[in-house]
């Protein structure tokens, strides 16, 4: 077999053609069809191997020239490893050459969690443009407020002409709205001369339910072994598991290697179900570390369980992810701001203690009982460093879940949104912003999905139903207000309109200033375990005392001596409906 980068998919050898390989056990023949471009039109069968696979090398086939598998004489359909996705997920797939791109970031050294402020993004939303190149002109401005990392939504292709991307079916393919493959390399060569690393956001846990066409080529890729809140759950261990295995470990090794990615966050991991000797979100983090060749990577989960153990050490029986999105800190956030104490949240009185311990230990819940889940929440996570904690008041999920998709400075007094923003980014775990909360972004982030009309139908009746957990939105009158997922004005309605940075300015120097604080200052910026304390001294008001020692030079006496930095005492407002905030912060 001729050299490849990866198992499977599409790959130009230079000077010898393009060769094709896709795993499909259930068909004993296999062709290769160029629909249009270099060498078409043509079908070449291609070449049974060992466990069901099927290769061929196509001298003929070059960069753009569009292909699908035929199947056992009879249809075709898009290669499940396809590098772009022109028409979508139900058109041909095209060949795509990597090394033809111009890389500018040779001296990247990548970058790891500690010391992060991530900004997550939806590139259709971000802009009004909603486009790679509209947002790569943006990535100077981020840097400028103090972020640090992109965290980008699923981008792999998915249908329709918007989306958030966690129904992503082309999991190789940089969906076509954005731009073309080049555009999202471009973006983050961009990002990376801007200092600015770019995780991504990809769906391991199940696929979309339109454009799905991995059960043409095997059963296998899926199984009935477990119950999947979205779908069929991935065959990550059962019989012919191996190469289901291997094309999401290719996958992501692929982001990092072709599009320089720099980590990767994983959706649910919770509905990644796996009994083998090595669980496949261990074998994802290692591939993404190999793929990056000596650049620092981190790999962070949502994971409703809360299971600390992810966030171990593989040497020490762990998963060896670098953090975990900590979700008891919105929860307890919400209700601190908001007074929203329904569904989730009845778990979290959002008192000054739930903050304090959160700061000091990660999780809140770490075993104890949850009343709504009527039984225990979490594991311990007393041994897991601050930096591996991602800290958040808002979302994509929990924003879109606040009934009418308003912001937080919507739900809340200003003085006890500045009092929680100041808590966030001086915190010592690793605090993230959804796109447009620095500037007090007015656009709401409502859930949106564009399907075909059969399928667009399930989709709102399944999105009505998952809010009826909130009895505060299951009433008639507020199931009659939810927008429509499908209407294209409800997207267009989620736009940040970036011109509000200057309208909203106080709000944005806000953050600015403390981000420029958190870096700037040895105190603020320190992640170490145990380098903060503090006193619940009523039900709403938290004394923080920030602990810093400072290294002498080698050449003394090996003594320490107190950092210090200036006190921040940010004010708020009371309001009935939720809890306020009086933070002071001492640094010793």
């Amino acid at each position: 077999m001729p050299p490849r980068r990866f198992p499977i998919g599409a790959e130009i050898l230079p000077g010898r053609g393009t060769h094709f390989r896709l795993w499909a056990p259930r068909h004993q023949s296999v062709a290769v069809v160029l629909e249009s471009g270099p060498g078409a039109p043509m079908e070449i069968p291609m070449t049974p191997q060992d466990d069901g696979y099927h290769a061929g090398l196509v001298p003929q086939a070059a960069a753009g020239v569009r292909y699908r598998y035929r199947l056992g004489g009879r249809d075709a359909f898009p290669d499940p490893a396809s590098r772009f996705q022109p028409d979508g997920p139900h058109g041909p797939s095209q060949v795509v050459d990597p090394a033809a791109f111009v890389w500018r970031d040779g001296q990247w050294p990548g970058v790891g969690i500690e010391g992060q402020v991530i900004y997550e993004m939806h590139i259709g939303t971000f802009t009004q443009e909603g486009t790679w190149a509209a947002a790569g002109r943006e990535l100077a401005e981020l840097a400028a407020c103090g972020v640090t990392v992109i965290e980008l939504m699923p981008v792999a292709d998915f249908p329709g002409r918007f989306g958030w991307g966690y129904d992503g079916v082309g999991l190789f393919a940089p969906v076509g709205i954005y731009g073309e493959p080049d555009d999202m390399r471009r973006f983050v060569d961009e990002a990376h001369s801007c200092g600015l690393g770019v995780i991504l956001d990809v769906v391991y846990n199940h696929l979309g339910p339109s454009g799905n066409y991995l059960g043409q080529f095997s059963a296998d890729y899926f199984t009935s072994k477990y119950a999947n809140e979205w779908g069929q759950a991935i065959n990550f261990d059962g019989e012919h598991s191996g190469p289901v295995r291997e094309l999401f470990q290719a996958n992501a090794a692929y982001w990092v290697a072709e599009y320089h990615i720099d980590g990767l966050r994983l959706d649910a991991t919770q509905q990644m179900f796996d009994d083998s000797p090595e669980y496949i979100v261990t074998a994802i983090a290692r591939q993404v570390r190999q793929a990056a060749g000596g650049r620092k990577t981190f790999v962070v989960a949502e994971n409703e369980a809360q299971d600390a153990n992810l966030a171990r050490p593989a040497a020490a029986g762990g998963s060896g992810l670098d953090g975990l999105w900590n979700d008891d800190f919105h929860h307890a956030a919400m209700v601190a701001l908001a007074g929203r104490s329904e569904a989730y949240y009845s778990d979290y009185t959002g008192k000054a203690q739930e903050f304090l311990s959160m700061l000091k230990y990660g999780y809140l819940y770490q075993g104890q009982r949850s009343a709504w889940q009527n039984q225990r929440r979490g594991t311990p996570s007393l041994d897991l460093p601050p930096s591996r904690f991602v800290l958040y008041l808002q979302n994509h999920d929990q924003v879109a879940n606040s009934g009418r998709s308003e912001r937080m400075q919507f739900l809340t007094s200003p003085g006890r949104l500045r009092a929680v923003t100041a808590l966030l980014l001086l915190a010592p775990g690793t605090p993230m912003l959804f796109q447009g909360q620095e500037f007090g972004a007015s656009a709401p982030f409502h859930f949106f999905s564009d399907h075909e009309p059969g399928l667009a139908g399930l989709v709102r009746k399944g999105r009505a139903k998952s809010l009826q957990q909130f009895p505060s939105l299951a009433t008639r009158e507020m199931r009659a207000s939810f927008p429509d997922p499908g209407d294209p004005a409800v997207f267009a309605s989620c736009k940040l309109d970036l011109s509000e940075r200057e309208r909203h300015r106080p709000i944005y120097d806000l953050h600015k200033d403390l981000l420029r604080l958190r870096r700037e200052d040895a105190v603020f910026g320190s992640q170490t375990p145990g380098g903060l304390d503090g006193s619940a001294l009523a039900e709403e008001c938290l004394l923080l005392r920030f602990f810093w020692r400072r290294r002498r030079r080698p050449a003394a006496t090996g003594q320490s001596r107190p950092g210090s930095a200036p006190a921040f005492c940010p004010g708020t407002a009371a309001r009935p409906a939720g809890r306020a905030f009086v933070a002071a912060v001492v640094v010793e």
